[in-house]
């Protein structure tokens, strides 16, 4: 009954920004935190960011913090991800997930996953 399919990926230079797109198809969204995490080849995926199913509550990585925005609009099952000042190192798959309850940071607390979507910086 889920899915997720993340959008706005790309090829940018450092110090440019990017919106991605979540886009789910859940029954009872609002019931779902939602997070974003991030892959590179050879390394572990790992925790940017999640909003709980109010939108009062969110967590960041601390490498993206004060860079990175989430957000999420549950009239439209939507969450989005402002990238700002991006680097070099912030080029990864990036993907969406979703659980009920409350956020976690870990990817293994999470079943549902998007396909991904590559951004890209460069120097």
């Amino acid at each position: 009954q889920v899915q997720l399919v993340e959008s706005g990926g790309g090829l940018v230079q450092a110090g440019d920004s990017l919106r991605l797109s979540c886009t789910a198809s859940i029954d009872r969204f609002s019931r779902y935190a939602v997070a974003w995490f991030r892959q590179v080849p050879g390394r572990e995926r790992s925790f940017l960011a999640g909003i709980n199913g109010g939108a009062v509550t969110t967590k960041y990585e601390e490498s993206v913090k004060g860079r990175f925005t989430i957000s999420r609009d549950n009239a439209k099952t939507t969450v989005n991800l402002e990238m700002n000042s991006l680097k070099p190192e912030d080029t990864a798959v990036y993907y969406c997930a979703a659980k009920v309850g409350v956020v976690a940071v870990t990817s293994d607390r999470y079943d549902n996953w998007g396909q991904g979507t590559q951004v890209s910086v460069s120097s």
